[in-house]
């Protein structure tokens, strides 16, 4: 009997707040991403590219890792500025 009432309560917790964050999600409209953040969404993208390109063609370093892959192919893509 225990049980039971165990289990609907956490039910009963687990769709109050499903129903609370849905609603919260609801009164704020979405922001549009910036110009910035577009065009560092398509700078990753490029890179990402590059990145599976060299890996499959065996061109990259065995020790070679994506973070300081994506930092030299970002700072290329926008010119040598930094961020």
């Amino acid at each position: 009997m225990n049980r039971i009432v165990s289990s609907a309560l956490a039910a009963a917790m687990a769709l109050s707040m499903a129903g609370a964050a849905q609603a919260a999600m609801e009164m704020k409209p979405k922001k549009e991403p910036t110009a910035a953040q577009l065009a560092a969404r398509e700078r990753m993208t490029k890179c990402s590219a590059e990145w599976k390109e060299a890996k499959a063609g065996g061109k990259l370093a065995k020790d070679a890792k994506w973070p300081k892959f994506w930092s030299e192919c970002n700072t290329r893509l926008k010119g040598g500025m930094k961020a």
